[in-house]
């Protein structure tokens, strides 16, 4: 069950959509590694597209909230790598102080929070945490 974003968590999403670029940097380095399949490729290359169109699901003209479709999906193409490959593969291509896997997982866990209800409900059947803060792949 998914509660409505406390103050802290509202905190902590203005601090994590200030990494965007960041994570846009780590997509368009994965794009680039040969390690990664060409349709997680394809994946990373779409979720680019759609964060660099302004015309979205939530348009980016809309303060912070523009932003967090952006963030949540960045999120998701990331976590679904991180089932399909050595997490190494992800930290050698990531450019940043933070521990990248787990600056991923609280995007995720803390954007879901500010998704429109619908597609908070269609996405949270895809992705599922473990208590350790691992990610699963739902069946």
């Amino acid at each position: 069950m998914v509660h409505s974003p406390n103050k802290r968590q509202k905190n902590d999403a203005k601090k994590l959509l200030k990494m965007i670029p960041r994570l846009m940097g780590l997509l368009v380095n994965l794009l680039k590694d040969p390690r990664v399949s060409k349709a997680d490729k394809i994946i990373l290359g779409t979720i680019i597209a759609y964060v660099l169109n302004p015309v979205d699901l939530v348009p980016d003209w809309i303060p912070f909230f523009g932003m967090v479709d952006d963030a949540y999906l960045i999120a998701l193409s990331i976590l679904r790598l991180m089932l399909r490959t050595d997490p190494a593969v992800l930290t050698e291509n990531w450019h940043g102080p933070e521990d990248v896997l787990k600056t991923v997982r609280k995007t995720a866990e803390i954007m879901v929070f500010f998704l429109p209800s619908k597609v908070r409900r269609a996405l949270l059947g895809k992705v599922n945490f473990s208590n350790g803060g691992q990610v699963h792949e739902c069946s």
